[in-house]
């Protein structure tokens, strides 16, 4: 990344930079599971522990989507295939220094338990999410392969529009989200203000792709009061084309650089968010599963069998970098 002055503007927003394209941040969640044992909707759905889990991206400076209700900083990405990117190997190893610098802090806090913060020491999953859209990495194949040989299971977040990138990932991710922002393509012009006129196609086309994947699959919706919450027959329409495993409802949060493109309005109750989970799943034959009202989101799966194990998918295969031992979160 070249611009100087939005490194610093980076920096100064928590992130550590970890290459030219690349950057680790700090998750919420990890900061309460250290310090309060709380887990984030993530440990609650699928037995993610959140003081092990580092919140990544590869791509920090390329996105094709503008989405109005994204938190990050918008307006100097790339939208192409990066013809520059950080190496594969020294990502992970960096990736996971800055998150125990970023840690290091929490050792003395009398709140962390001395065993909980050695855990946290060693990452065992990584969330490929942060900022950017990182399939437009162009080794995310080898990145994917070396968190896996390290034991590290992988959440890779996409926003859909690059099928060709989901079509080559080899090895797949031990989860793959699909965010799929609006019910039709009118919509996701106006609210994700696409780099590609194509872009919607591009979208449905992933969908058709995710069906097939063998791995866990996610089908997020995050839902803007007043610009995308409603058309239940279309979201469940666009559901049905990828089959995933789960299908994640979940209500826009007024946060970060959104501010400035929405407003408190446009924040979802967890009851709309409800109301509008409970008529999905009657439409499209998944069962409701579990809700999540800190986060304001619903999970509505296939089955109820899988889900609390990160080595496991809901039909009992395993999973790409599954731990030997998958942990089940506590009970609530």
């Amino acid at each position: 990344m070249g611009d100087q002055d939005l490194s610093t503007e980076l920096v100064g927003q928590g992130y550590q930079l970890v290459g030219k394209h690349s950057a680790v941040k700090l998750c919420y969640w990890t900061k309460e599971s250290l310090t309060r044992g709380r887990d984030c909707y993530k440990g609650r759905f699928y037995g993610i522990e959140s003081h092990r889990c580092l919140q990544m991206s590869p791509a920090i400076d390329s996105c094709n989507l503008h989405c109005r209700f994204c938190w990050r900083n918008q307006g100097w990405e790339n939208d192409a295939v990066m013809p520059e990117y950080d190496d594969p190997e020294r990502l992970l190893d960096r990736s996971i220094d800055a998150q125990r610098r970023i840690l290091s802090g929490f050792k003395g806090d009398p709140a962390v338990a001395l065993e909980r913060w050695d855990a946290s020491q060693t990452p065992r999953h990584i969330a490929i999410s942060l900022t950017g859209e990182p399939t437009l990495y162009p080794k995310m194949n080898r990145f994917l392969e070396i968190c896996h040989e390290r034991g590290i299971t992988t959440f890779l977040v996409t926003n859909g529009t690059n099928p060709d990138a989901l079509r080559a990932l080899d090895p797949l991710p031990t989860q793959l989200y699909v965010s799929v922002t609006a019910p039709n393509e009118a919509i996701f012009r106006r609210l994700t203000l696409p780099a590609y006129d194509d872009a919607w196609a591009r979208l449905r086309e992933s969908l058709a792709i995710v069906r097939d994947l063998r791995t866990r699959r996610v089908v997020r919706h995050t839902l803007v009061k007043g610009w995308n919450l409603g058309w239940v027959d279309a979201y469940a329409e666009l559901d049905l084309l990828a089959r995933p495993d789960f299908v994640e409802p979940k209500g826009y949060v007024y946060m970060g650089k959104s501010r400035q493109r929405l407003g408190r309005d446009h924040v979802p109750t967890h009851a709309e968010i409800g109301a509008f989970a409970h008529r999905l799943a009657a439409r499209t034959g998944y069962l409701l599963l579990d809700e999540s009202p800190e986060s304001k989101v619903y999970l509505l799966g296939r089955t109820a069998e899988g889900r609390y194990l990160p080595g496991r998918g809901p039909e009992g295969g395993d999973l790409p970098g599954a731990p030997s031992e998958p942990v089940r979160p506590p009970a609530n």
